[in-house]
């Protein structure tokens, strides 16, 4: 697969943005590592990566949230259902992997895994967060938006 240009980028977050109503994401990864080196936009992840300038993860701590952070939980619960849906399929697919392939794969999965873990959330990358959670109470609002909190 080559590296996509940066229109195929623009194209990717727009059609991401029609269906799942994030602005300038350009995916969801689930508990999978997809190295991204465009730097304007965002992955939508969980837990099992860390918070970074390119990958956007929920906030935890659902008791003490306030309505703009439990808003921004919500967009980025909405964008994640994507990858929900898509995980079953890929599930099936994997079932007949022999042996040794799928014993490379676990091994590979363990290295990315550490490596995820070892990454440290910065003062940047919890002001991009911000900057995202900002936009969807003002440019990126939308009528019905606080009905679903």
């Amino acid at each position: 697969m080559s590296q996509p240009s940066t229109q195929m980028w623009l194209e990717i977050s727009n059609t991401f943005e029609t269906f799942a109503n994030f602005s300038n994401g350009i995916g969801v990864i689930d508990g999978k590592h997809i190295k991204n080196q465009c730097h304007t936009y965002v992955i939508v992840g969980n837990e099992a990566f860390g918070l970074s300038e390119n990958i956007m993860q929920l906030y935890y701590d659902g008791k003490n949230l306030t309505v703009t952070k439990k808003k921004f939980k919500y967009w980025l619960s909405r964008a994640r259902k994507y990858i929900k849906c898509s995980d079953f399929s890929l599930t099936v697919k994997w079932l007949n992997v022999k042996l040794d392939l799928a014993q490379n794969i676990i091994k590979d999965c363990c290295i990315l895994h550490n490596i995820v873990m070892y990454k440290k959330i910065t003062k940047y990358t919890l002001t991009m967060r911000d900057k995202f959670v900002n936009y969807f109470i003002t440019d990126g609002k939308i009528e019905w938006q606080y009905r679903t909190i």
